[in-house]
């Protein structure tokens, strides 16, 4: 029987279908996705759906049937010997385990092993060896057909050009072997500024940029990109036997190719399922960005048992992340105030769910930023969210554009207190030049009283606003002078709250300089700039008659940090601050003197500590603290804790799942420790 809804459905199916073809040509072609990976996602869950239900209405040429896009005409083209199929996508644990009950029927077994790797963000191509010689490189094109990229390919450092010999000296006759191209995030960053001071059109994300390198006609040009490759499996292979695919990639690995080290085999069913979880934890941490997990039987006569499908194998499957950029509307752009007086654009978006986070806001920096993006008011953008940090917009899709966008003009006076504004001069940020503007005074009070600085457990947020508004705060001297009554009476505020508050101010009044330093808020100041002048000028006397000369000589300081700090101490009004907070009862610890109490409490004979004027650098998960908790002890021990590599440090700290950092550390002969050594070495001081 005729669905009677049959004539809507066959609509919305054609419409998917010539949709889904143009994202893929934009996608795979052109490099230019003009919709989200999780928009894409629905589109093609829903054709499935469609066309499962109705089988009549899934046409040769649907993209259900289809991998990638048409090669581009100005590259050669060739075969591949069998073909380079996508996969399946995952979203959910309920789907994997529905994906393992398929196999398990199928191989009537439920004993089954599974190799699961990241899914890198990249472009995928195949390698062809003749005689160990590198012959022939493809794209995956559409899947049957690719791009001849050799040439382009012969660039990539991670390529051999020649197979290493096995230990029985036996090279494979013929071997393709399949890889993801991709850039690393810093690389990336680093491409793009290039990019940018050569006025040259930015590229979106890391695999938008492998894709664009390695589809250069000019291979010179290629050659410039800083490509590399991870290998995970491969097309016609002879002489090359393997009877797993874990074993496949060890023989791939001793032929000189490079394997990605977050590939793990032999798990059961919950095994892969946590080690998803695990994969998803330190994605932030890993040097490229991945999208997901690519889970695969490892036994190849199940492999081969199992079979494949029209565009996909039976016995492999990607878990997806949670889509992490999404498609969505700016309805306006406001400008916010922070402590030291920018005015920074934000984006207020049409909520959008972003990786299970609901989003209605992103940052759009400054106008030069705005500019250079091309971003109006009422816009649909991508906005790209990676882990926790704040959501940025990508880009705008003009091609939806109505004609309705208006440019966004930055304000000549602050939103706030209605004063002039003004541009530094070489910076791209614009300054409210009012030092009594409320916005500034309630965000330099939000991070004067925060955990890094003065620590004033329960003045929170809103109290801050409601004691500014209040005309209460003026400066942060006027913080040691509240009391129990005044703040009783501040809204959702009772005796008992009042009164934890008042303690947690008393006990704030000694405070050492560093963090003192910090809480001050000087531009370009933080946590790590307040500690390298601690150490140099000792107390705050010596420093607030430093030079900038002198500022600047320190090692990890630049000539921002330098004249901001001069010019904080050489303004009256802030001179005049500090001497009413000591008034009020705040007492600064100096540097010095803390280094004196140590010494004083560790006796005489005490042996310096290893890390005594090293350089540290911390990576991996730490189980018994926090990082942040082991770098305060360890600068505590006179250590200088860094964030990269280099042939400068001295030890890094490896905790779990150490990646990069510790693979660069191990090149350069760097002293590793793990955690156990590291919380012994603490304890001795």
């Amino acid at each position: 029987m005729t669905d009677p809804n049959f004539n809507e459905i066959k609509q919305e199916a054609l419409l998917l279908q010539e949709q889904l073809a143009e994202h893929n040509y934009n996608y795979h072609v052109l490099d230019d996705p003009v919709i989200s990976d999780g928009e894409y996602d629905r589109m093609m869950k829903r054709l499935i759906e469609i066309e499962k239900q109705f089988p009549e209405l899934s046409t040769p040429d649907s993209p259900t049937k289809r991998v990638g896009a048409t090669p581009l005409t100005s590259f050669d083209t060739a075969d591949h010997s069998t073909p380079m199929q996508s996969l399946d996508n995952a979203f959910n644990d309920q789907e994997i385990i529905d994906f393992h009950n398929r196999v398990a029927k199928l191989l009537e077994t439920d004993e089954i092993r599974y190799t699961v790797e990241p899914k890198l963000d990249g472009l995928a191509v195949e390698l062809r060896y003749e005689q160990g010689i590198l012959t022939l490189a493809l794209t995956r094109g559409d899947g049957t057909t690719g791009e001849v990229i050799t040439d382009n390919s012969r660039t990539i450092n991670s390529v051999p050009l020649k197979l290493t010999p096995p230990a029985d000296g036996t090279i494979p006759g013929f071997l393709e072997v399949r890889g993801e191209v991709i850039i690393n995030s810093r690389d990336f960053e680093t491409l793009n500024k290039k990019r940018l001071e050569m006025d040259e059109p930015l590229f979106a994300n890391p695999r938008n940029a492998a894709a664009g390198s390695l589809r250069q006609l000019d291979s010179r040009v290629t050659a410039q990109r800083p490509l590399e490759i991870f290998v995970y499996g491969t097309g016609l292979a002879r002489g090359l036997e393997a009877d797993s695919h874990s074993g496949l990639l060890d023989t791939l690995k001793t032929l000189g190719f490079r394997i990605n080290p977050e590939i793990r085999t032999g798990l059961t069913l919950t095994e892969v399922l946590d080690r998803f979880k695990e994969l998803e934890g330190i994605r932030e941490n890993l040097p490229y960005e991945i999208d997901g997990m690519v889970i695969k039987v490892d036994d190849i006569a199940h492999q081969t048992t199992l079979g494949v499908k029209a565009k996909s194998p039976r016995w492999a499957i990607a878990y997806k992340f949670p889509a992490m950029e999404e498609t969505t509307v700016i309805n306006d752009i406001k400008v916010q105030v922070g402590r030291t007086g920018t005015l920074t654009p934000v984006a207020i978006l049409e909520p959008v769910s972003i990786g299970g986070v609901m989003v209605a806001r992103a940052s759009l920096h400054n106008m030069d930023e705005i500019e250079r993006k091309d971003i109006r008011i009422k816009d649909t953008v991508l906005v790209k969210r990676a882990g926790d940090v704040i959501p940025k917009v990508v880009k705008p899709v003009t091609a939806k554009r109505t004609g309705d966008e208006k440019v966004f003009i930055m304000p000549d006076r602050c939103p706030v207190c209605d004063s002039p504004v003004r541009r530094l001069e070489n910076e791209a940020a614009v300054k409210c030049i009012n030092a009594s503007c409320q916005a500034q005074l309630k965000q330099r009070i939000k991070h004067f009283v925060s955990k890094a600085g003065f620590d004033m457990d329960g003045l929170g947020a809103k109290l801050v606003d409601q004691l500014v508004d209040r005309e209460i705060l003026h400066s942060f001297a006027d913080l040691f002078t509240l009391d129990k009554t005044t703040l009783a009476a501040m809204d959702r505020m009772g005796d008992k709250s009042a009164a934890n508050v008042v303690r947690a101010i008393e006990n704030s009044k000694r405070v050492p300089l560093k963090r003192f330093l910090f809480a001050l808020g000087m531009d370009h100041t933080g946590e790590s700039a307040a500690l390298l002048l601690c150490e140099r000028f000792l107390t705050l006397k010596a420093l607030e008659t430093a030079t900038i000369g002198e500022i600047n000589d320190i090692d990890g300081m630049g000539p921002k940090t330098a004249a901001s700090v001069v010019m904080f101490f050489e303004n009256q009004e802030n001179l005049a601050m500090i001497e009413d907070m000591v008034k009020n009862g705040v007492v600064i610890e100096e540097h010095q003197a803390l280094v004196n109490n140590q010494a004083e409490g560790e006796g005489e004979g005490k042996q310096e500590s290893v890390f005594s004027g090293k350089t540290v650098v911390l990576t991996g998960s730490l189980v018994t603290m926090t990082r942040s908790e082991a770098k305060k002890r360890l600068q505590e021990l006179g250590a200088k804790v860094t964030g990269s590599v280099s042939a400068k440090t001295d030890i890094l700290v490896a905790g779990e799942s150490a990646g990069s950092k510790l693979t660069k550390a191990q090149s350069l002969g760097v002293a590793v420790m793990d955690e156990e050594e590291l919380t012994e070495q603490l304890n001795k001081g």
